[in-house]
């Protein structure tokens, strides 16, 4: 009997890890507010112009850009390569559109690995830290004028 119980109960939790699972990724997919797309939402976040030289130290210093992509920085040695190349970004968005992916990334792509950099609703941060960005908003704008220069 015992022999018999037991493969019955591992069939039973691997069958409810599988429905759980499934049900959280279908959460997780949910698709974005589309006020999100509203011009509002994606106007600077402050009056003050962002400052690219300023941007280049948050991407290098604050940010850690470099841990997943590859960016025309030559003087750091290690670039990642789990997010796309950096090098052209500029090209390919318009800086409200560079400015959503760094506020939050999950608006554009829910299964992207890149953190929200300017959103306090985080999920398991480190008490005394909830409720704040990773970036102050002016850091979002210099990190986005530097972004933009990438042509």
């Amino acid at each position: 009997m015992m022999g018999t119980s037991l493969p019955r109960a591992v069939l039973a939790l691997a069958l409810t890890v599988a429905v759980v699972g499934a049900a959280d990724a279908a959460q997780r997919k949910k698709p974005a507010d589309p006020s999100i797309w509203e011009p509002t939402r994606r106007a600077p976040l402050t009056e003050v112009k962002g400052d690219p030289v300023r941007g280049r130290v948050i991407v290098i210093k604050k940010g850690s850009c470099l841990t997943c992509h590859v960016m025309p920085i030559p003087e750091e040695a290690d670039h990642g390569d789990i997010g796309p190349p950096l090098a052209t970004v500029g090209s390919r968005y318009t800086p409200a559109e560079l400015r959503m992916r760094v506020v939050d990334p999950k608006v554009l792509n829910p299964d992207t690995i890149m953190p929200s950099f300017y959103k306090s609703t985080l999920n398991r941060v480190a008490k005394g830290l909830e409720g704040t960005t990773f970036l102050e908003a002016q850091e979002v704008e210099d990190v986005v004028a530097y972004l933009s220069t990438l042509k």
